[in-house]
């Protein structure tokens, strides 16, 4: 492969080989990014809504519990 690639000018190891990989797995590629993003998306998401969750239930237990028993 190597001895293939030598033999070639630079503009063709340079830039027209990266842009036939880029038609040839964009799509591929940009599906994969696209999980990536909605899953960390998701994962935000996800931490938000716990840390809400635990803020909320920590400031009724503090409240509940410093106006005494019934």
């Amino acid at each position: 492969m190597r001895e293939i690639f030598a033999g070639l000018p630079w503009w063709v190891k340079w830039i027209a080989v990266p842009v036939i990989a880029l038609v040839v797995f964009g799509g591929l590629i940009a599906s994969v990014l696209g999980f990536v993003i909605g899953l960390l998306f998701k994962l935000l998401v996800l931490v938000a809504l716990v840390g809400g969750l635990i803020y909320v239930v920590r400031k009724f237990t503090s409240s509940s519990s410093s106006r005494g028993d019934w």
